[in-house]
């Protein structure tokens, strides 16, 4: 239990459910969102998407679940609906972690904005097949392009701030496992 990658696997995913509360909180303040006004970008899903492309051993798949389910609870949306969805996406990344692991950043921001997009179109046509009132769909795509924009600022962030990068192919950590 003493192995520095365990301790700094369990620091990365403390990071990250911090990460998840500070967006969290945030989103819940009154920040003066009047009626009419645009809706803000989905940090949260950048943030989720973009750790999944580069580490995706840092997200387990309980601790997503765990954070969007506390996510649509908070938010009023249908429980479970936004975290299944959210699953099948991080799952299909996970699936595909050797192939983004080669991607230049433009191809990536392509596929993760195609899987956004795809992500809202599902959970649109799932909430009208059981007729639940939903925003309007000029105000969901807006936020769905504002999520797309700020996709690169997440990432830059992600590896300036707390040097999350993708594995190079070969590469090892500190005990010689390779990533």
């Amino acid at each position: 239990m003493d192995d520095p990658w365990w301790r700094s696997l369990l620091a990365y995913r403390a990071l990250f459910l911090g990460l998840a509360l500070l967006t969290l909180f945030f989103r819940l303040l009154p920040s003066g969102q009047t009626p009419g006004s645009l809706p803000g970008p989905d940090v949260l899903l950048c943030l989720i998407l973009a750790w999944m492309v580069r580490r995706p051993e840092y997200l387990p798949l309980s601790v997503i679940v765990i954070v969007i389910l506390m996510e649509d609870l908070l938010l009023q949306r249908p429980p479970g609906l936004w975290s299944a969805i959210v699953v099948l996406a991080t799952e299909f990344l996970r699936g595909r972690v050797t192939l983004t692991r080669e991607l230049n950043f433009p191809v990536e921001w392509m596929l993760v904005s195609g899987i956004m997009l795809g992500m809202m179109l599902v959970n649109r046509l799932v909430l009208a097949i059981v007729f639940v009132p939903q925003p309007g769909f000029g105000l969901v795509l807006v936020q769905s392009l504002w999520s797309i924009a700020i996709y690169p600022g997440v990432v830059l962030l992600s590896q300036l701030a707390f040097n999350l990068h993708k594995p190079a192919m070969g590469e090892v950590d500190r005990a010689g496992r390779r990533l």
